[in-house]
């Protein structure tokens, strides 16, 4: 039943001209073939695979005297162009390349830097050969050079499939995803949709576990494995007296995010819900990407300071085993283009050293101010409460989360059992589901 929605998920882009890579091209060494009939050509983003009808064959292909590069004129007119010494790099021969392990063997101590293409062939419309001047020779499949292609959209669409960057914002009109737990378990399309809209939006609740510690386990070995911190490989988030965090209290939370006292904090945090008090207890999320952006619109000096700042995070305990953190984190991560990438912020765990000069104290609590006061504005948060059974999966670097007080007894009212996993593992766990869908399909 999940093939509608996953065709909805799986979206197609087609490679339009990639010769948006300019050079002037001087005299070079060409072969011209009668156009091709086209071939099917598959192009995804987003987690997307759809086959499309585009011709991946070639009509043209010469070696430049200048420059040293390669220009393939596609069947449908358009051209790339590529550096001699990237395609000398790659080369797929046993000898470079170990197919068994998808890994380059060729060493960079032996490539030369401004090597040039002795002579240049085609064949069938599909396949380049390239000798060097050493008399090595490359074979490159034509596919596998036009998913390559150098120009500005071939990039980003290559980087979008290997990525699936797209971010759906969202505030207090969120329409919380939500799937089937056992679904998820033991159906590839449910696992997709949940790890891609996980990806999208940031959260999906799944439901109907059992009721008993040990369910995330199973969800850990459906992505693979889970991340094991000083608070073990999973976690019992209930009152408890004496309690070595915050969260293990019956008190109000306000809106964090986990471990931002590791240089590498978990990237998706799991909470089981065991036990729910009577009252009280309701969780509360809000979307940390639009937050800074709007902050960014709102205050930009203010964003300026809050994703400069190194701020001292600490976290002393014994749990797992004893541990003495720490690190210095920016509230708000942002990338080389300036995209925020990760929120850091944990007042409970916000060391008292401040390694900044007095002067900018101040300026810095203002710009804080003015996050939290965005974070905690109705408009923005979305607030529910879990019931037995439900699991909620999210994106620690990308939402903050909190949560209400409850009333505590001499029973245990209230209990969740959290784990963590790394978007890496994630990330590797959705590429080979949209490979497995895209080859069912």
């Amino acid at each position: 039943m999940w093939n509608a929605v996953v065709k909805n998920l799986l979206r197609t882009k087609v490679h339009q001209d990639c010769s948006r890579t300019l050079l002037l091209v001087q005299k070079g060494r060409s072969i011209l073939i009668r156009p091709p009939s086209s071939r099917n050509h598959w192009q995804h983003t987003a987690g997307a695979v759809q086959p499309f009808s585009m011709s991946t064959s070639i009509q043209k292909v010469e070696a430049l005297d200048v420059n040293n590069f390669v220009r393939i004129q596609w069947e449908d007119g358009s051209k790339s162009l590529y550096p001699a010494v990237w395609l000398r790099d790659n080369c797929q021969c046993p000898d470079c390349f170990l197919h068994s392990a998808k890994a380059r063997k060729l060493l960079l101590e032996d490539l030369d830097v401004n090597i040039g293409v002795k002579e240049v062939t085609l064949t069938d419309r599909q396949k380049v050969y390239i000798t060097w001047p050493d008399k090595h020779t490359s074979e490159f499949e034509a596919e596998w050079l036009k998913k390559r292609c150098f120009s500005e959209q071939a990039r980003a669409e290559m980087q979008e499939e290997l990525f699936l960057p797209e971010c759906k914002y969202w505030g207090s009109d969120l329409q919380l995803p939500n799937m089937s737990f056992e679904e998820v378990l033991h159906s590839d399309e449910s696992a997709y949709k949940w790890l891609s809209t996980l990806k999208k939006v940031g959260i999906v609740l799944l439901t109907g576990a059992a009721t008993r510690q040990g369910e995330l386990v199973k969800l850990g070995k459906r992505i693979g494995f889970l991340r094991l911190t000083f608070y073990g490989p999973t976690w019992q988030v209930e009152d408890k007296f004496d309690a070595n965090n915050v969260a293990y209290t019956s008190g109000k939370l306000s809106f964090h995010t986990d471990y931002p006292v590791l240089y590498h904090p978990p990237g998706i945090q799991f909470l089981h819900c065991i036990k729910q008090a009577a009252t009280g207890g309701e969780s509360e999320v809000v979307d940390g990407f639009h937050i800074s952006n709007k902050l960014k619109e709102q205050n930009p000096q203010a964003f300026q300071i809050l994703s400069s700042t190194l701020v001292d995070f600490t976290d002393v305990g014994i749990d797992y085993c004893d541990f003495t953190m720490q690190s210095k984190q920016r509230i708000i991560d942002v990338d080389y283009r300036g995209q925020v990438v990760r929120i850091n912020y944990n007042n409970a765990t916000r060391d008292t050293v401040f390694d900044i000069p007095a002067e900018k104290v101040q300026p810095f609590y203002a710009a804080l101010k003015e996050f939290i006061d965005l974070l905690n504005s109705p408009e923005h948060k979305f607030t529910y409460k879990m019931k037995p059974g439900d699991i909620v999966t999210f994106d620690n670097w990308r939402l903050l989360h909190g949560r209400r007080s409850y009333q505590s007894g001499a029973e245990t009212s209230r209990h969740l059992e959290g784990a963590y996993a790394d978007w890496d593992v994630v990330m590797s766990r959705l590429r080979l589901l949209r490979k497995i869908i895209q080859n069912s399909n």
